[in-house]
């Protein structure tokens, strides 16, 4: 490969990743019922907005579940892969993209969750995170995932072991994903 085609590879790789991960950001906050007042929330609501207001008019909600977020997310992973499978020269297979597009957005929001974990252990301990937007957001974002870690996994003195649980969980999950070979 040349250096052009490195660069290429590079900008299409972290261009759509960004924007993937803001959408997947913004369908998980909306799940977890976060607050769309948050600075944040409403940074994630503005990048997406031109994109999934318009998706919204032929692709309904089902229930609470924000299909039209999903179906973006899928799409551009789709595109994506398809770009850099093209971009290095290999042969696309229909679907052998799709099935890798999915597991690649199942990874993704695995990384979400380690990293919005983690950014949150991490703000725990440097101070007060009380008023602070970031914290927030994280905590409206992980408190689902670790609520039934809580549950099971009980509290050692003034430390809370869930956050390790659950990272430990996720990478088991990604392991198990792994597995597949794509």
């Amino acid at each position: 490969m040349d250096a052009l085609q490195n660069v290429g590879i590079f900008l299409v790789d972290t261009l759509f990743s960004l924007y993937i991960g803001a959408v997947l950001i913004r369908f998980l906050l909306a799940s977890s019922r976060a607050n769309f007042y948050n600075p944040l929330s409403q940074f994630l609501v503005k990048i997406t907005n031109p994109v999934l207001v318009p998706m919204r008019r032929f692709i309904p909600a089902i229930g609470k579940l924000d299909t039209a977020a999903v179906v973006l997310a899928l799409g551009l992973m789709v595109i994506k892969v398809f770009l850099l499978v093209s971009m290095q020269g290999s042969g696309v297979d229909l679907v052998t993209v799709a099935v890798f597009s999915v597991i690649e957005l199942l990874r993704t929001v695995i990384h979400i969750y380690i990293f919005a974990l983690i950014i949150q252990a991490v703000l725990s301990w440097v101070g007060n995170s009380y008023g602070n937007p970031l914290a927030d957001i994280l905590h409206s974002l992980t408190d689902p995932l670790l609520r039934p870690i809580r549950n099971v996994v009980p509290t050692i003195g003034m430390v809370d072991l869930s956050p390790m649980v659950a990272i430990l969980l996720l990478y088991i999950v990604l392991i198990v994903l792994r597995s597949f070979g794509l």
